[in-house]
């Protein structure tokens, strides 16, 4: 069985490189999707990569993956402390996810300090830059492993 991973990433994540390099690094959106690529086709799995600056399309994605992804690597940008429709639709669909962000949220303004998604995700991974989601990957590749036995 193939692992199949969906790595999804929330609003204004398409403008990383660009956007504050001072808290988001100089990596694009687009390398480091490459580089997840690269690593997920290492490890044996497929990696589906997928970006909305829309709540509503994030929540149509986790539906469609609960068919066919073993786990999924989420950074929701801004709505991690907002969206309650994205913590229900993890809840609902019973996905292995885990919630990445590139900056350490706990670090910065005390509204970043308060994730919806973290109740309902298997495990989070704040503040280690484009490793978070690499350590991520390795998690849930090893954890659909696992299962398999």
């Amino acid at each position: 069985m193939n692992i199949k991973i969906l790595l999804l990433n929330g609003p204004n994540l398409n403008l990383l490189g660009e956007r504050e390099p001072g808290i988001y690094g100089a990596t694009t959106l687009a390398d480091l999707e490459s580089a997840l690529q690269s690593q997920a086709h290492a490890l044996g799995a497929e990696l589906s990569c997928q970006q909305s600056n829309h709540e509503g399309q994030l929540i149509d994605w986790l539906h469609e993956a609960r068919s066919w992804a073993q786990g999924v690597i989420f950074n929701p940008g801004a709505y991690t402390h907002t969206s309650i429709a994205l913590a229900d639709a993890i809840k609902a669909t019973g996905l292995t996810v885990i919630e990445v962000h590139l900056s350490n949220i706990y670090q910065r303004e005390a509204f970043r300090h308060h994730s919806m998604i973290a109740p309902v995700a298997w495990g989070q991974i704040s503040g280690l830059g484009p490793e978070g989601y690499a350590l991520a990957l390795r998690a849930l590749v090893k954890r659909a492993e696992s299962q398999l036995v």
